[in-house]
């Protein structure tokens, strides 16, 4: 399916949503989806609840405020269709039903099947419909079954889904024959509508011709394997927030509808006395200062323009010697993140949108043989270099090219761009897989592999980890770009199992249980609760370090929800990795004596405790975290951060507003190279996603 070709809006005219697990959480009855429809319910479109429950048991959760109210219910599992604006049961559905149809039958088969089985409670049964539970039973089983009521000359439709339910309907009966029966009624094609779901049980909607799904992420393998050759868009998110994520991409929502808070933190101390000293400031003042900024950071960006792509930092503007002369490249990682930061003045700059374009383009002519980014090209002569440091290569200039490629493509709807270089990605994707040599979903990440290259890390690292998920969601996106379904189902499954592995492995809890784990850092875990990711695991020991960069980036690519992310930001605004300004990329520093420290920090003076990479402050991350508190739906604050980025952007070394590339973690005096890229490119970024430029 191609978002950029097609417009959804025209054509889906219907939705056909699961309830349970899709639209809510089953247990807690959790949801932003009501609250969303409410605010951007689209005119035009019917909603319906296609769902295992009962009419009853629908209207009740309606009534409680729990979900919004639809235009039909289709229920048990397909055997009721409910006019809620009539309030009344359609009953030609049901003449429909009685064909064949013989419930004593029902009951003495399933009384002698020789398995383990038992009857579900008595609000999920009803006259044409017998549910049961029924855990663990093989194909060969449920095939078994179906014969024997073939044998009783009955024609009857059995659903088995998540391992463990069983229900007997009539044979007419299921979610997709009175979906196309309702839709039949109402005069409306299959290519009309729009279906979703979390289970076996909804495979029967998914199966009608032409229609489009989505696939929440949370979904059982059983509807995922039935449904990864059809047209369906899998979602990031799970349950609620999956299928608002799909209605946005399908048009049928505005983009804002994306921005949820689910619970209001304003009176949580750390945030209240924030917003206290804030109401303080001037507004004005402040807002001046950010768009002079703004006007700084395009002619900071501009001076990186080269023919190759965006340099490093300005080469005219820096003498670089030794070592140094590394910044005169185009490089993967810094490239990459310019252009992501760019991108919102690529359509009215027709330089900066070229040399975008042009850094990509650098990049991919010199993927390796077997797949590998290099680290950077020179642009002096256009030779790759494959390392950094030591001769380490650079794990994550990979995965961020990935990532750039997607967001430009995604941008400016460049088809073409995208299927010249799909080959040269999938490539990349196959190398950077290739590091996760025990097939665990997670990357191996040699000591210094990733932008801290002199910081010592290793193996399991919270920040690859999180760019490796956003990787191969964006894959996959490209491809479903490309009408590519299955193989951008398989990725998108796979993030969505990386997903899962980094919860589990850096967000440590008390409550986990000893039994489950797996290795002993797993074990050290029980020992305490943390309020963020923690920085790095390996199969013995990990780091209670807080990096600042990886735990933005899990919430801005959605690895964790909003919940955490509050717990996330309240921590690092409570230790002040913001102060003097943002923000500082590890807290707690390295300190000589310190299990981590390695001998190695104190080459150039560089790693020194809240130096560079051991706590100095990167205004590059501080754009990024600009986005992070706007992201928690705090803008105030996040105004007031991006001031505070103004404020160190402008401070410069010979010079104001020199962006420059690091700043002492205490002290908040400049370092490093000036007119740094991707210190101005997510700056411009950071101001458009507050809206203050337009």
């Amino acid at each position: 399916m191609n978002k950029n070709t097609t417009d959804f809006k025209l054509k889906i005219r219907l939705l056909s949503f699961d309830i349970d697990n899709t639209l809510i959480d089953f247990h807690t009855f959790k949801s932003n989806f009501k609250r969303t429809w409410d605010n951007y319910k689209p005119k035009d479109v019917l909603l319906t609840y296609n769902t295992g429950r009962l009419i009853d048991d629908v209207l009740n959760i309606i009534e409680q405020g729990v979900l919004p109210e639809p235009d039909y219910i289709v229920s048990g599992v397909g055997t009721h269709i409910y006019n809620y604006k009539e309030k009344k049961v359609i009953k030609e559905f049901n003449d429909v039903l009685d064909d064949g149809w013989d419930l004593k039958t029902v009951e003495d088969i399933v009384t002698n099947i020789n398995h383990p089985i038992s009857e579900q409670p008595v609000r999920f049964q009803h006259s044409y419909k017998r549910s049961y539970f029924f855990h663990n039973a093989s194909p060969d089983l449920i095939n078994e079954i179906e014969q024997s009521f073939i044998g009783a000359n009955m024609d009857v439709n059995i659903v088995y889904s998540q391992d463990k339910f069983l229900d007997v309907l009539p044979k007419f009966a299921n979610k997709g024959n009175a979906l196309h029966w309702l839709l039949k009624k109402l005069n409306l094609e299959h290519s009309e509508v729009l279906v979703a779901g979390d289970s076996g049980n909804d495979s029967a909607m998914f199966n009608m011709k032409d229609v489009r799904g989505i696939v929440v992420a949370n979904a059982h393998e059983e509807l995922y394997q039935f449904t990864k050759h059809r047209d369906v868009y899998h979602s990031e998110q799970e349950k609620g927030d999956g299928i608002i994520e799909g209605l946005v991409y399908f048009n049928i929502l505005p983009e804002a509808a994306k921005v949820t808070v689910e619970v209001d933190h304003s009176e949580d101390f750390f945030i209240k006395k924030e917003l206290d000293s804030i109401a303080q400031e001037d507004e004005d003042e402040k807002v001046a200062l950010i768009k002079e900024g703004y006007k700084k950071a395009v002619i900071a960006l501009k001076k990186n323009i080269t023919p190759l792509g965006f340099s490093a930092c300005s080469i005219e503007d820096n003498v670089a010697h030794g070592t140094d002369e590394n910044y005169y490249s185009v490089w993967a990682r810094d490239g990459a993140i310019t252009v992501i930061g760019s991108l919102p003045i690529i359509h009215k700059d027709k330089e900066i949108h070229k040399c975008a374009r042009q850094t990509l383009i650098t990049l991919f002519e010199h993927v390796s043989r077997n797949g590998q980014i290099p680290s950077n090209v020179r642009i002096k002569n256009n030779i790759p270099d494959y390392s950094g440091v030591g001769g380490i290569c650079s794990i994550d200039s990979g995965i961020w090219v990935v990532i750039a490629f997607y967001e430009y493509v995604n941008e400016t709807k460049d088809i073409e761009f995208l299927r010249e270089y799909i080959s040269d990605i999938k490539q990349t994707m196959n190398w950077l897989g290739a590091h996760d040599s025990n097939n665990d979903a997670l990357l191996e990440i040699p000591e210094a592999g990733d932008w801290t290259d002199l910081f010592g890390r290793s193996y399991n690292i919270l920040y690859d980890e999180i760019l490796w998920y956003r990787s191969n969601v964006c894959y996959g996106r490209m491809l479903e770009m490309l009408g590519e379904h299955e193989e951008a189902g398989e990725y998108i499954r796979w993030s969505q199992v990386i997903k899962k592995e980094i919860l589990q492995n850096f967000w440590p809890s008390t409550q986990q249980q000893l039994f489950q784990s797996v290795s002993f850092a797993e074990k050290q875990f029980t020992l305490g609760d943390t309020s963020y990711l923690i920085a790095q695991t390996t199969p013995f020991d990990f780091s209670w370090r807080c990096d600042t960069l990886g735990n933005i980036l899990a919430f801005l690519h959605g690895t964790i929800d909003s919940e955490k992310a509050h717990q996330t930001f309240k921590f690092m605004l409570g230790v002040g990795v913001n102060d003097p300004f943002p923000v500082a990329n590890v807290y707690p520093v390295v300190s000589p004596g310190d299990p981590d420290w390695r001998p190695y920090y104190t080459v150039n003076l560089l790693n020194l405790p809240n130096h560079y990479h051991n706590g100095g402050i990167w205004p590059f991350v501080g754009g990024f975290w600009v986005k992070f508190v706007n992201k928690l739906g705090l803008k105030e604050v996040a105004i007031s951060e991006l001031h505070k980025l103004a404020l160190i952007n402008k401070e410069g070394i010979n010079e104001e507003w020199e962006f420059t590339e690091w700043a002492h973690g205490t002290t908040g005096k400049p370092m490093g190279k000036a007119y740094q890229a991707w210190s101005a490119a997510q700056y411009i970024s950071a101001c458009h996603d507050l809206k203050i430029i337009k």
